[in-house]
């Protein structure tokens, strides 16, 4: 046989088991029990939806599904561990949205979140609310906002340095030239019982944690982040009703995987969360905490994200914010 055609014959040859190995593991994968690391405390919203998710993806993958709360520097301690972890599809992770501020509020992170970090999904949104205590003399952001702008003396909170709560505040005052000082909390309860006791006089705030608080009549929303009404508050108008059509940031859980996971397991892991945000149980649990199950492509996630990353990095930057 002629050498070059040898060698030809090689490199096909070479070519073909390199797809065969990623083909044949995902079939035989999972053989494991798979681990979802999750971000955020356990009874945190991201918690809440990974334990929804768990019974559904454990009947779909046959393996066990264990959960793993690794909470901490806003994400990142999850983020380093899933960074770390070997790209075989046995280590998910669900976080939410500060990984794409996460670069810009901590410095020398042990990993580069958008080479390490592979996008899969988004799972979930979760709309924010406008919330000012009873005694503000506003019914509406533009009084609000015209309230703001004189007094001295108002603040806002959120549950922490660089949560998105407090960056989309720090947008919400870019957009209507208002400067509010900002007061930090650790968790968005203690943050909401000082807006209850009148201490701060608003805050930017999921819905899950929003709408019993104006149910009982204990704050007043004033506009919600989402595309429509929310069914639980509907006589609380959009942002765009309110007269700021871009102002539209919502929450999110979303799940990643190490890069360089086999992009067959990726599929099939893809797969199995769109089928279990599917399910009744889900779908009903996703319901009582006001969240919209979503699933996007990886190109749009991914693409998301670097957006997100660019907006949030230009905000923190402007406004020497830092998580440390």
């Amino acid at each position: 046989m002629p050498k070059r055609a040898f060698l030809r014959r090689l490199l096909y040859g070479a070519a073909a088991f390199a797809f065969a190995v990623p083909a044949a593991f995902a079939q035989e994968w999972p053989a494991r029990p798979i681990r979802i690391i999750v971000s955020f405390a356990p009874g945190g919203l991201t918690d809440t939806i990974a334990r929804a998710l768990a019974p559904s993806l454990q009947q779909g993958f046959g393996q066990p599904v264990l959960i793993d709360n690794r909470p901490g520097a806003g994400g990142t301690v999850a983020e380093g561990l899933l960074a770390k972890a070997p790209a075989d599809g046995y280590t998910l992770l669900l976080s939410a949205d500060s990984v794409p501020a996460n670069p810009h509020l901590i410095a020398n992170l042990p990993y580069d979140t958008f080479k390490d970090l592979q996008p899969v999904s988004l799972l979930a949104r979760i709309p924010l609310v406008l919330l000012v205590n009873n005694s503000v003399p506003a019914s509406t952001v533009k009084e609000f906002v015209g309230y703001a702008k004189k007094n001295d003396n108002a603040s806002y909170a959120s549950p922490g340095i660089g949560t998105s709560n407090h960056l989309y505040f720090e947008v919400f005052k870019d957009m209507t030239g208002i400067e509010l000082p900002h007061v930090a909390y650790k968790g968005g309860g203690p943050a909401m019982t000082d807006l209850v006791g009148g201490h701060v006089q608003a805050m930017l705030i999921s819905s899950t944690l929003a709408v019993p608080q104006v149910k009982g009549g204990k704050v007043k929303a004033l506009a919600v982040t989402s595309e429509q009404r929310l069914a639980q508050l509907p006589e609380v108008p959009t942002f765009a009703e309110a007269g700021y059509p871009d102002f539209k940031p919502q929450q999110w859980t979303g799940l990643f995987v190490p890069a360089g996971t086999p992009p067959a397991v990726v599929a099939r892991i893809r797969g199995e969360f769109a089928k279990a945000l599917k399910s009744p149980d889900v779908l009903a649990r996703l319901q009582d905490l006001n969240a919209e199950p979503v699933m996007s492509t990886q190109a749009d996630f991914t693409a998301y994200l670097h957006r997100e990353n660019e907006t949030l990095g230009r905000l923190i930057k402007a406004r020497h914010i830092s998580a440390q």
